[in-house]
């Protein structure tokens, strides 16, 4: 049978997303909101009778000086991945943005390709010979994602090349670490906890350290421990107004689309982080925290009420977002990685980015320009 692909309402896109277990936070239409520099469209897909089979949030980005567009379904589209006739899902929506003046089509699949048990990346970091945690042997690998990879390839689509610092993709995260928690009692997610997260619980407890849920107001505190954690951590901070859209673009789909939790300490806000949540997905999503007073472990409270939080909510996984994949120990996100691990965390590979060039003249200029910015 085949589809269709054409532009879909906000109100059909968002009830189509509600509908399923979850979807990534930048596959909803708020999402475009929050991209002002992007145009956003809804795009829908729809079969022999009507029926709305799958949804996508595309962001088209304009060429300098060309009326041509890249683009961008971050972590999208919403279809099913695994079907036998991939084409048959893929070929309308490369016709659909062809016909919108895209150049390029860049997608990121959300499935997950390989899996590694907290243990499996303990032990990689501790092993001399795995320089990378695709060094490391694998807990559980997904066949159907490594077909899913060849038959892109004989679509014609190219894996984007990983950019960025030490597996942080200029895109999103090829490598992220997730906390399980369908099937899981609180308790049980607790007892997933390594020792010195338990140790730091207790302790930040015992020193007073107060979590509470912020509002738009307390972006403005957010933001300053952001920025000092930016300079902390060599990382280029995204400016306030952004996080100010974010809130007011995801509010308004829904109140609950997006949380801000903040750590105090004798009257002092030691550390602050968001959280987004779709379905049974819960996304920690920024973070941020000073240097002082580190003793009185903020960061393991403030995580720690953002996961009971999130099994209230029903969540299926709390998602930490991108970790490194090298395991060198003279790599500052090591530390990161650890972190992230300790609270249970397994580590995920997906199955990265796809470009498609629907102009390769146009496409390799592009990729030109994005080398000098």
């Amino acid at each position: 049978m085949a589809l269709t692909v054409r532009s879909i309402t906000r109100a059909e896109h968002l009830a189509f997303v509600a509908a399923l277990p979850s979807a990534s936070h930048m596959q909803v239409p708020s999402w475009g909101d929050v991209k002002p520099d992007w145009r956003a469209e809804s795009l829908g897909w729809f079969d022999e009778g009507g029926q709305l089979s799958g949804v996508g949030l595309v962001l088209l980005r304009p060429l300098p000086k060309v009326r041509r567009y890249l683009a961008y379904l971050p972590e999208g589209p919403v279809i099913d991945w695994h079907t036998a006739d991939l084409e048959r899902w893929l070929d309308p929506m490369l016709a659909h943005l062809k016909g919108r003046g895209a150049f390029s089509v860049k997608m990121g699949p959300p499935v997950v390709v390989r899996r590694w048990s907290p243990q499996a990346v303990k032990d990689a970091i501790a092993a001399p010979e795995a320089h990378r945690l695709r060094d490391a042997e694998p807990t559980a690998t997904d066949p159907r994602a490594l077909r899913l990879a060849d038959r892109l390839r004989a679509l014609g689509w190219r894996q984007s090349e990983p950019g960025g610092e030490d597996g942080f993709a200029a895109g999103q995260p090829r490598y992220v670490c997730q906390v399980p928690f369908a099937g899981r009692s609180l308790e049980e997610i607790h007892s997933g906890l390594n020792q010195q997260w338990r140790r730091n619980i207790k302790k930040a407890e015992k020193a007073g350290v107060k979590v509470v849920r912020g509002g738009y107001d307390d972006l403005l505190a957010f933001y300053e421990l952001y920025a000092e954690t930016a300079g902390r951590d060599r990382f280029i901070a995204r400016p306030l107004p952004y996080f100010q859209r974010m809130w007011t673009a995801l509010a308004a789909e829904d109140p609950d689309r997006m949380r801000l939790y903040l750590a105090h300490h004798d009257g002092e806000v030691l550390a602050a982080a968001t959280m987004l949540v779709v379905g049974g997905h819960v996304w920690y999503s920024y973070g941020a925290s000073t240097s002082r007073r580190r003793e009185v472990q903020p960061n393991n409270a403030m995580q720690w009420r953002m996961m009971c939080d999130a099994h209230e909510l029903g969540a299926h996984v709390y998602d930490f977002r991108g970790i490194t994949d090298t395991l060198e120990e003279s790599n500052h996100l090591l530390g990161l990685l650890r972190f992230k691990v300790g609270a249970g965390g397994q580590a995920a590979e997906y199955l990265g980015e796809w470009d498609f060039p629907l102009n390769r003249l146009l496409h390799k200029a592009f990729d030109v320009y994005m080398s000098r910015r």
